[in-house]
């Protein structure tokens, strides 16, 4: 453990309010869907309907951008597969920082590298894509990914501070190279067109879409990991 990451981490355990209740909050923060992703997909919704001159370009940003948002979750699941292996915080005895509910984390998390941070991956490029077409509210959206799930990820000894920093720069630098107009014209106007042309097959794989991303994805990996182990 760096000094950033002892600093940092140290520094958030001592100055959090030493109630159960507050750390029971924190936990709930970092595992409702409604906290972590749904919020910021609605956001895109709300782009997508929004009315105006540039409604082509603000849609072709919604499928830039979630299209960010898988590339940065699958990088950071690589990255995380093909790195030197990270204990998470919470599992290192020899930190010596007692985490709020370390006594009910998950033990599968034990065997996944924690550095980088898919979760801050994955929203940081919804943020940041929201912050590229909807100034003042993409503000509100990296705030929210920051301190809804970033934050509360490290106060629980999920992530080192530097694993969710790792993730969010992936996730803005992923957003930022595919949503250029060059690359971004190449692909999503033949998405748009196909919502356009076929609006009940698109919008129901849309939501069956925006359902996966609001739930990180986890069925499907399960699944994975289900038959990884079967083979």
């Amino acid at each position: 453990m760096n000094a950033f990451d002892t600093t940092i981490q140290t520094y958030l355990i001592h100055i959090a309010p030493a109630s159960g209740f507050f750390a029971q909050a924190v936990s709930v923060l970092a595992d409702f869907y409604l906290f972590k992703g749904v919020l910021p997909l609605a956001i895109l919704y709300a782009i997508w309907f929004k009315q105006g001159n540039s409604l082509e370009y603000r849609r072709e940003m919604v499928v830039a951008t979630l299209l960010s948002a898988m590339v940065a979750f699958v990088v950071g699941r690589l990255l995380a597969l093909f790195l030197p292996f990270r204990l998470r915080p919470i599992y290192d005895a020899g930190l010596g920082l007692n985490f709020p509910g370390a006594s009910h984390a998950s033990n599968h998390l034990r065997l996944w590298s924690s550095l980088p941070s898919d979760h801050a991956a994955l929203w940081m490029a919804v943020a940041v894509g929201i912050f590229l077409v909807w100034r003042w509210i993409g503000v509100l959206a990296v705030l929210q990914c920051v301190l809804f799930i970033c934050l509360p990820r490290v106060y629980l000894g999920l992530h080192y501070p530097t694993d969710v920093l790792a993730g969010a720069l992936i996730g803005a630098a992923v957003v930022a190279v595919l949503t250029r107009t060059r690359l971004r014209e190449s692909f999503a106007p033949y998405v748009v067109r196909f919502m356009e042309r076929r609006p009940a097959v698109g919008y129901m794989l849309a939501f069956l879409l925006f359902f996966e991303f609001a739930t990180m994805f986890d069925e499907p990996r399960l699944l994975a990991l289900s038959l990884f182990k079967r083979l």
